[in-house]
């Protein structure tokens, strides 16, 4: 009973198979049909091959919202070197919402020399380099946001010479935290003084003939300090032709959630315009010397995360690509076979033509002999 039942299951299951065998005795192989395998097979690898390099490869997928977090401070990292000794300069930010001056005590100022060894000369070289490619190909910023906290600090390498030069310029570095709202950094002559009016610069006891403001920028950004990262003005240098000179950034930051395989942060994007031009009240160009980071928060939010393709995804595609190419390459074998046997069919056609048998009584016949023999009847 039990052998009935294991041969009626056995029957069912062979009667559900999709996929009938051939035996080999029945199957012919040709030429043009293993060509056309190789070729297959060929480009199947290929395919393969090109489709788990996308399937190892990872994409950043933007997402846009509104940013409703409104009480945070905003942090702001700053290293900016001045072409002025620092006693004749003074940082510090304004905040418009407020009305008020921002004490920027979390910054140093260092006396330095401003000319750059030449390692660091590389260094401005390369990152200015990169800068003008990503203005070019803005999809390296992806690249760059992967390669976040994996490459190498993007930070000005400390001087290797030992310069008997005296300093002549002033490198403010640190970081200081803001409202969150419209602001103004701005280095400028003199020290600020407190007044509850507004704020002011100490800049009677400093002459014309010193001021200077051609400074480099080796790093500017807002939000948590992500090394790898590249900020628009990083690398930036502005030689002034004219002591009274005014050098103005209008910066657009956007608020910015990365969320990657190696990190997850929250830093802030941001855009810039610059804009120089010199003090003449004279001429009609008012203002004040110095350099003026007006800066502006986006009310979008970005959410940048990196994605992967799923496997399931993959084995999917995998199929498509093995079963398409066979069936692809099959029709095309079966439709050459099937032009191939026509051609052929009309060329021996053409070799029969048809010939004219003499009859015994005199006519003539234009069927085709019977027999192709020289005998005679």
């Amino acid at each position: 009973m039990r052998r009935l039942n294991r041969k009626k299951t056995l029957n069912l299951m062979k009667e559900l198979d999709a996929f009938p065998k051939v035996p080999e005795s029945y199957v012919e192989t040709s030429a043009s049909g293993g060509t056309v395998s190789l070729i297959a097979f060929t480009t199947i690898a290929f395919l393969t091959i090109m489709e788990f390099t996308v399937y190892r490869d990872t994409w950043m997928k933007y997402e846009y919202e509104v940013d409703k977090d409104f009480t945070s401070k905003l942090r702001i990292n700053i290293d900016i070197t001045v072409a002025m000794r620092c006693q004749y300069v003074g940082a510090d930010v304004l905040d418009l919402a407020e009305t008020m001056v921002a004490s920027a005590d979390g910054l140093i100022y260092e006396p330095v020399v401003f000319d750059l060894s030449p390692q660091q000369k590389e260094w401005q070289r390369v990152l200015q380099l990169i800068q003008s490619r990503l203005q070019e190909e803005h999809s390296l910023q992806d690249v760059i946001f992967k390669s976040a906290f994996k490459s190498a600090s993007t930070a000005l390498p400390p001087r290797e010479d030992n310069s008997l030069q005296s300093p002549d310029a002033c490198r403010i570095h640190g970081h200081l935290y803001v409202n969150k709202v419209a602001g103004n950094f701005h280095i400028t002559v003199g020290k600020a003084i407190p007044h509850p009016r507004g704020h002011a610069h100490l800049a009677a006891l400093v002459s014309h003939e010193s001021y200077n403001f051609s400074h480099r920028i080796d790093h500017l950004s807002f939000g948590e300090l992500i090394p790898g990262i590249i900020n628009p003005l990083d690398g930036t240098e502005k030689i002034a032709s004219d002591h009274n000179q005014m050098f103005q950034y209008f910066i657009t930051v956007v608020p910015t959630k990365l969320h990657t395989y190696k990190i997850s942060a929250e830093t802030h994007q941001f855009s810039v315009t610059e804009r120089e031009r010199v003090i003449n009240h004279a001429a009609g160009s008012h203002g004040v010397s110095g350099i003026f980071m007006k800066y502006d928060i986006s009310s979008l939010m970005v959410t940048v995360t990196e994605e992967h393709m799923p496997f399931w995804q993959f084995l999917v595609r995998l199929c498509g690509i093995i079963g398409g190419i066979f069936s692809t390459t099959g029709i095309l074998h079966g439709f050459g076979r099937f032009v191939a046997e026509i051609i052929f069919c009309r060329f021996r056609l053409g070799s029969y033509r048809s010939t004219s048998v003499p009859l015994p009584d005199g006519h003539t016949s234009n069927h085709l002999p019977l027999s192709t023999d020289n005998s005679t009847h």
